[in-house]
């Protein structure tokens, strides 16, 4: 009989009892990799047999016990790492069943978010290694999570205990992230928080300077940073905030502006808990005072003269020279040239001080104005012609003063760029001045005023007759333009003044040379224009020929009565 017989034929009950003894002796809930306790049933020089209540015994070597050797009998915690190895037995660990005794212990004391503490072991890919205290967990710090700065020296942070946040847990491969940053972060949150709570504008604090820009500087003070503008360092003028101030620097500042709601605006000064010294400036450099100074630069807007040290006043360079038009500075000034000036303003709030050199001397226009007062008429050279009006000077006269001549003083009759082109540089010219304006340092004069009485008696004579007989000189669009008798004014009359029929109100029913006939219908005397309508003159026709060769009762057409007054035959429609 086989062995498989032999096994076939043990009574079913003898087998079902053997399987209820073996399940009873053998625990089946136990698994490799899980930590369980064993009893030791035997010990040797080489090694200790310890029973965990499976098949088999597990043999764990005598070393790996550090000296502390069990008995016989004695409970112990295991790995289970292997069920069976190669020979058969079962492998046990005393250290991987530590490492998770360990293992379970933190994960039930510490959640992401807690805090743990540990040394730093050395650097890993990526970060640094950390060994936890009270055990053999190794945890990875990042190298972004060691500071809030670089730094420089790990060494100056290994071999001491810090304290470090929890970043991650993983359970399935055992690792667990950590962060000494966020413990930083969150010990300045609370100092700033702190630190915050009762900052008020105006409070004088002490802080450290962080940051130097262009514009100013940033200065941590209280866990916290605020803005030292480059303008609220000194009330005397600096060029770079590192004039004043260096990385590191302690500084005394005040709180200048402050918004609660909004805590990451905080505006700092220094020069504030100074004395200002524009106070007795704006008493020293009163407005009329003269005082000489210093060029310190030249820009194309003025010249910056320095009054006194650190004190300094802009020249614009309208008043370097009363000549007229652009000035050449640095034809007339060079830095370092002393130089004596006049105060023309003091601006408390900007602080600013405004200066003149040319109100040294006198103001030409003053001479001017009694030699050439306005109405005089006086013979002028052309110097030059501008979009907006021509510059002349006064004939024979040393005193050179700049004249402008509006393009729209020039002729009553042509347009201010018709006008222009008929003059050039150098040409003589009579004018007559109209405006001297010395606090703008401008003389205005015009051609056209030369002819204004003139120019109203005709413009009168037109208005006495009523009616004039106009020549066509352009049409457009929008109505035809005319040249009254003389040829020396124009006019432009409009569409709806053209005709009486909207059927005729067509500028293109006119030529250039056609003459028409226009009533005035208005008269500005300053301007000298007129304004007509071919309209206006052929209702008022139309009256006078109903007045005069028509009445309600006759029965006559309107047709009759204008060919009456016109000498027109109705019937054929022709002029007799």
């Amino acid at each position: 009989m086989t062995e498989v017989e032999k096994l076939k034929s043990i009574p079913s009950e003898i087998s079902e009892e053997f399987d209820r003894l073996f399940k009873q002796y053998v625990d089946s809930s136990k698994k490799e990799g899980q930590v369980v306790a064993g009893v030791v049933t035997n010990v040797n020089n080489a090694c200790v047999t310890v029973d965990v209540g499976l098949k088999s015994d597990g043999i764990i070597n005598i070393s790996k016990f550090m000296g502390n050797v069990p008995g016989v009998g004695d409970s112990v915690s295991v790995y289970i790492d292997k069920m069976e190895d190669w020979n058969g037995r079962m492998s046990l660990s005393l250290v991987k069943a530590k490492q998770e005794q360990e293992w379970t212990k933190f994960k039930s004391e510490s959640a992401v978010g807690g805090y743990v503490h540990g040394g730093i072991m050395g650097k890993v890919k990526g970060g640094f290694a950390v060994q936890l205290d009270g055990g053999n967990i190794v945890a990875f710090l990042p190298g972004s999570q060691v500071d809030i700065r670089p730094v420089k020296d790990i060494n100056d942070l290994v071999g001491v205990s810090h304290r470090f946040k929890v970043l991650k847990i993983d359970s399935d491969n055992g690792n667990v992230v950590i962060s000494r940053r966020a413990i930083i972060e969150d010990k300045r949150r609370e100092a700033r928080e702190e630190g915050l709570a009762n900052l008020k504008e105006g409070d004088v604090v002490e802080g450290v300077v962080k940051n130097i820009t262009e514009y100013g500087a940033f200065v941590c003070f209280n866990g916290t940073d605020g803005l030292l503008h480059i303008t609220d360092m000194s009330w005397s003028k600096i060029s770079h905030p590192s004039e004043m101030l260096s990385l590191g620097q302690v500084i005394k500042v005040k709180v200048i502006k402050y918004n609660p709601e909004a805590s990451d605006r905080i505006s700092l000064g220094i020069k504030q808990l100074q004395e200002d010294g524009w106070e007795s400036l704006a008493q020293k450099y009163v407005v009329g005072g003269r005082f000489k100074g210093i060029v310190t630069s030249i820009l194309d807007y003025g010249a910056f003269i320095e009054l006194e040290k650190k004190v300094e006043g802009l020249v614009h360079k309208s008043e370097i020279s009363w000549s007229f038009g652009d000035v050449h500075m640095r034809n007339v000034l060079r830095v370092g040239q002393e130089v004596e000036v006049v105060v023309i303003e003091v601006d408390m709030s900007k602080r600013r001080i405004g200066l003149s050199i040319k109100k040294c001397t006198d103001n030409p226009l003053d001479k001017f104005a009694k030699k050439y007062p306005v109405g005089t008429e006086v013979s002028c050279i052309v110097k030059s012609i501008v979009d907006f009006g021509i510059y002349v000077d006064v004939a024979g006269d040393s005193d050179k003063v700049n004249i402008l001549v509006p393009a729209s003083e020039i002729s009553w009759s042509k347009t201010p760029s018709q006008a222009l082109k008929d003059y050039k540089p150098e040409d003589n010219v009579q004018c007559i001045i109209t405006n001297i304006d010395t606090q703008r340092d401008r003389v205005s004069a015009s051609i056209r005023q030369l002819g204004y009485n003139s120019m109203l008696k005709m413009m009168e004579g037109f208005v006495s007759a009523g009616v004039v007989l106009c020549t066509v000189v352009a049409t457009r669009g929008e109505g035809i333009e005319v040249v009254l008798p003389g040829g020396e004014v124009r006019s432009f009359i409009k569409r709806a003044e053209l005709s009486k029929h909207r059927s005729d109100q067509r500028p293109e029913l006119f030529s250039i040379n056609d003459k028409v006939e226009a009533k005035v219908l208005s008269f500005d005397k300053n301007q000298m224009k007129v304004s007509l309508s071919i309209r206006a003159r052929e209702v008022d026709e139309e009256k006078k020929a109903i007045a005069e060769y028509g009445s309600a009762a006759s029965g006559a057409s309107l047709g009759d009565i204008l060919g009456g007054a016109w000498g027109i035959d109705v019937s054929k429609k022709t002029r007799s």
